[in-house]
């Protein structure tokens, strides 16, 4: 898109954000194509305080003075990529394969429509309130306080809730188990019925020795790997935009809030489900927070962080899951739209972990 601008002689200011981008690779890599003003916003609030001394004219200059240096530091921090080949392709030892694989419950395609009631009791309410509504202390905190910003920002959510049920929100998903294999650093899935490869992906490694690789989760017998999507922004998009054109404008930023989270919530849902019939259940003392710390056996990696950073990837994942038919489709950039989607691999392994490479 910055290229595409660039083009086009277009050099209004950009400020790019979202979970698959750091500021250091906005820097190095969208800056570099871009002609105008570019640079990083960790989170809505942030973006909005950059977009405000942006049209400042007093405050423009000033800024533009501190983004230059850090663009110049994080160039500077620049290190040259290492080619996945050579990291190896040799599993860490250091992950197990003497144990016994899971049976899947059936390697039949699911979709299903979630109930909103069920999936919001599994909201992050740190992500919602302080990433996206701008609460700067702990949502725990604030709640002992009795905060008034807080309170009045959970009045809003509420009302923006009760329009979700009406309809302005679904919640929906699709997921499957599929058998699986892997070879160093690739990982094979089959057709459950004729037994064809259908998706065959190869993973970056870390470097080192005993480096992790994604595929190193799959054990050498008759084991399986699921995937799943889960989105929540069918018809929100109409609905955020039309609270803009009333100015409601903290109901709409709330809405659009709401759904991603919800999105979120619903991969926590659907995996938890998983997790039971695939016959390890989470422990019943098993707290929200342990949840989101991932304190649970196996886990989900989604495209686009460190274990597997090619969304490209995603193109084999929405050919044999068909997520379509659950309103999600990819952009030309191999993004999920609508936003509010969560796509996932899941592995059973219980050494799993999220690592970088």
């Amino acid at each position: 898109t910055a290229e595409d601008l660039s083009v086009a002689e277009i050099d209004l200011p950009m400020v790019v954000g979202g979970a698959a981008l750091t500021r250091r690779f906005t820097h190095k890599k969208i800056a570099a194509t871009y002609d105008g003003f570019c640079t990083y916003a960790k989170d809505a609030m942030h973006g909005l305080a950059l977009v405000q001394r942006l049209t400042d004219p007093a405050e423009r200059p000033e800024l533009e003075a501190e983004i230059r240096e850090v663009i110049a530091q994080d160039r500077k921090a620049e290190v040259a990529p290492v080619p996945f080949e050579a990291m190896g392709t040799t599993r860490s030892l250091a992950v197990r394969i003497d144990l016994t694989s899971p049976e899947p419950p059936h390697l039949e395609r699911v979709t299903e429509e979630l109930d909103l009631d069920e999936v919001w009791p599994l909201l992050n309410p740190q992500m919602l309130y302080g990433k996206h509504l701008g609460l700067k202390a702990a949502v725990k905190q604030l709640e002992a306080k009795h905060d008034p910003k807080l309170a009045h920002l959970k009045q809003v959510v509420e009302e923006v809730q009760e329009v979700a049920r009406s309809g302005a929100m679904k919640a929906r998903a699709v997921w499957q188990f599929f058998p699986a294999e892997s070879v160093g650093n690739q990982l094979l899935l089959r057709d459950s019925t004729s037994g064809e490869a259908v998706v065959e992906w190869s993973f970056p490694r870390q470097r080192g020795t005993d480096g992790l690789s994604l595929p190193d989760y799959v054990l050498p017998q008759d084991d399986h790997v699921a995937l799943f999507v889960t989105t929540a922004g069918d018809g929100v998009a109409e609905q955020v935009e039309q609270w803009k054109q009333d100015g409601e404008f903290l109901k709409s930023h709330a809405l659009a809030a709401l759904a991603l989270e919800t999105a979120e919530a619903a991969a926590e849902l659907v995996h938890r489900k998983m997790r039971a019939a695939w016959g390890f259940p989470d422990a019943s003392e098993m707290t929200l927070q342990d949840l989101f710390a991932g304190r649970y056996g196996g886990k989900r990696f989604s495209f686009g962080y460190p274990a597997c950073p090619d969304l490209a990837m995603q193109r084999e994942l929405f050919t044999v899951l068909l997520p379509e038919e659950i309103g999600v489709r990819l952009t030309e950039g191999d993004m999920m739209e609508p936003e509010a989607s969560v796509s996932a691999l899941v592995f059973h392994h219980p050494q799993a972990r999220y690592f970088g490479v």
